[in-house]
């Protein structure tokens, strides 16, 4: 298994962001994570990338665990709801600075800058671009260090319908290379358009995890967008 997640825990205060949580995931997967807003969904991407320290739990990242992050940071790539670029520095600037820390040659920013087609907007300013833009860079920035597994927190949120469909374009384009690939969605459509397999949270719990013909002809579709 490329991923092998057992007992994963945080708690939030009172309330559990994850409540202990065991799943596997094979190479080459393109898993959707489903829930409401609080489910869970964003904690456990965040824990799986070491943005957050569980309270419990071990994952393995091809049988290293995540807690040596020097072993594991290029192993794999997270891009947020919210791109965390720095908004006064160029694109240019922000692809550097990032292969710096991951120890990345600096070859690799001008593969991505040509390869998400950013090349035009290589000396704007971040805080210039749209949205859709600024989500590019992001993901582009996160395949700097060419890591095997990508973690995206609701990739098309708050994007145009173009947009979106470029989204699209870029994360099967990334999966057909061979990279495995979790996100996070509320859209139906893009569940159905994109996934491999379904995972879907509720009050921090794994309540579902299979196929996305299992999961679309299942009560747990129906009532998920019921409420």
């Amino acid at each position: 298994m490329q991923l092998d997640v057992r007992n994963l825990t945080k708690l939030y205060s009172q309330t559990r962001g994850l409540s202990p949580s065991s799943f596997t995931v094979k190479k080459g997967e393109l898993i959707a994570i489903v829930g409401h807003n609080g489910a869970g969904k964003s904690t456990l991407l965040k824990m799986l990338a070491n943005w957050i320290i569980p309270d419990g739990g071990e994952v393995a990242v091809d049988g290293i665990d995540l807690s040596n992050r020097s072993a594991v940071v290029k192993k794999i790539g997270f891009i947020p709801e919210d791109p965390n670029l720095f908004d006064f520095f160029s694109v240019e600037y922000n692809l550097k600075l990032f292969a710096k820390l991951s120890d990345t040659p600096l070859s690799r920013v001008e593969d991505v800058l040509n390869e998400f087609n950013l090349l035009r907007f290589r000396k704007a300013k971040v805080q210039s671009l749209s949205k859709g833009l600024k989500q590019r860079v992001s993901i582009g920035r996160a395949l700097l260090a060419n890591p095997s597994i990508l973690l995206l927190d609701e990739p098309t949120s708050g994007l145009d319908f173009e947009t979106t469909r470029e989204i699209y374009r870029l994360l099967n384009s990334m999966h057909d290379a061979g990279k495995t690939i979790l996100f996070t969605s509320h859209r139906p459509e893009e569940i159905k358009n994109l996934a491999t397999r379904i995972m879907v949270l509720h009050n921090g719990q794994i309540i579902f995890d299979g196929v996305p013909q299992e999961y679309f002809q299942s009560d747990i579709h129906k009532e998920l967008y019921a409420l």
